[in-house]
């Protein structure tokens, strides 16, 4: 049987990567273009997806005024497109990166969602949704969604799809939660403000997972930066701790994470053999500009570098 997967990003971007040795406000900065990139937190999924061969369907909202770029990224995956197309363009991100690896992001407007465009949204996904065995829904929300219907839509997906991958962040992160998505992949500081509290170690971060595990959520990945991630359920709790990586961006380390994590588990791995690949995909990604997987052998390479412990 083919597993079904899916990507939805509502808010996607264009990513203007660059690199700058030092960000000086209100002075000229030179920067240097690494690239320009129809993307978006799910894109980016659906990206490294592609690249490990997974046949999916990618979904959420497109502005029609610069659809092109997307169109052309699409056809190069090979993925089912249906983004629906609405008024206006899709917003520009800019992220610079310095020399200590610090990622400045400078998030721009795009579309604005009216009343009529999430309703059709919210039916055709829900049809097309049926035939899904595991979605990702990433990224934030465009101007005209409110949280109470972005709950309401994830609590519907959930009725159909029951396996959501949720990676969000802020207000967004806060309403998607309540949905109590089937496995979810906050960093370290959103997981801070979900609980309203500081963090400082490694049990702190573990009992504040668990809250959510007893809250619902089956499955809480926290990404740790350079740390690595912690994976805690009902059941079990494993750490998995990266080599010293050379960083060229951390653009769409997480979202390569969320790949990672999908794969994995469509795969039938184990919680902990899912967790070694996943931060073996993350890694890797850090040392490119751009997201996506150009050699399947260094995933392979990478994964004995990873250090797993049972927490």
């Amino acid at each position: 049987m083919t597993y079904r997967v899916a990507t939805i990003t509502l808010n996607p971007a264009y990513d203007l990567l660059g690199f700058c040795p030092k960000v000086e406000l209100g002075d000229v900065n030179l920067v240097q273009t690494n690239a320009l990139l129809a993307a978006g937190k799910g894109i980016n999924v659906a990206k490294v997806l592609s690249d490990l061969d997974v046949q999916l369907t990618i979904g959420g909202f497109l502005g029609k005024e610069n659809r092109d770029g997307f169109n052309l990224l699409f056809k190069s995956l090979n993925v089912i497109d249906k983004f629906e197309t609405i008024e206006g363009r899709t917003r520009i991100n800019v992220k610079l990166t310095e020399e200590n690896s610090e990622v400045t992001d400078l998030n721009f407007s795009g579309f604005t969602i009216n009343d009529q465009d999430w309703q059709h949204f919210v039916t055709n996904s829900l049809e097309w949704l049926k035939d899904i065995d595991m979605v990702a829904i990433s990224g934030s929300l465009p101007v005209g969604v409110s949280l109470d219907k972005f709950t309401k839509w994830m609590e519907q997906v959930k009725a159909i799809c029951p396996k959501i991958v949720f990676d969000s962040s802020r207000d967004a992160l806060v309403a998607g939660l309540k949905a109590k998505p089937w496995l979810i992949k906050p960093n370290d500081k959103e997981l801070e403000m979900w609980v309203g509290r500081k963090l400082p170690t490694l049990e702190d971060v573990k009992a504040a997972a668990m809250e959510l595990v007893n809250d619902g959520i089956e499955n809480v990945v926290i990404s740790l930066g350079s740390k690595g991630a912690l994976w805690v359920t009902k059941n079990e709790a494993w750490l998995a701790k990266p080599p010293k990586c050379h960083v060229v961006s951390t653009v769409g380390a997480g979202d390569s994470m969320v790949a990672g994590l999908m794969y994995g588990l469509m795969t039938n791995r184990s919680i902990k053999d899912t967790l070694v690949f996943a931060s073996s995909v993350a890694a890797l990604s850090v040392g490119q500009a751009g997201v996506g997987i150009s050699d399947c052998q260094a995933v392979n390479n990478m994964l004995e570098k990873i250090e797993i412990i049972s927490e």
